[in-house]
Parts: C-alpha cells; structure tokens; sequence
C-alpha cells in the first residue's frame, strides 16, 4: 500500500514540474482541467490531462 502511495506522489511531483513545458504541447488546457489563482499563487488541477496520459501510458504498455 505504501508502494502505491509513493508512486503516485512521485508521479504527481513530476507531472507538476513537467506541466510548464506540456502546456506548450496542449496538456493542461483540455476541458475539464481546473486553473485557479489563490492568494496569489496560482494552482492547476490537471484531471483531463491526467486521465489522457494515463490512457495513452496504458495503450502504450499494452502494445509493447
């Protein structure tokens, strides 16, 4: 249970330090990804975009 805790955590910090250079390629601005500021500071709920990339890993992995 651990495992799947770390992995997802680490899979969450790279995606958000990747997210700055995907949006160029489109990722992060599908509907349904959610972009808000707050006090400020500026937050990005990418749920469409991650549900896409999932998708595409596992038709990836499925196929190799």
């Amino acid at each position: 249970m651990i495992r799947w805790v770390l992995v997802i955590f680490l899979a969450l910090v790279i995606f958000s330090q990747a997210l700055p250079w995907l949006e160029k390629l489109g990722v992060g601005r599908l509907p349904g990804d959610v972009n808000f500021t707050l006090f400020g500071r500026h937050f990005s709920l990418p749920f469409a975009s991650t549900i896409l990339l999932s998708t595409v890993v596992f038709l990836l992995a499925k196929f190799l």
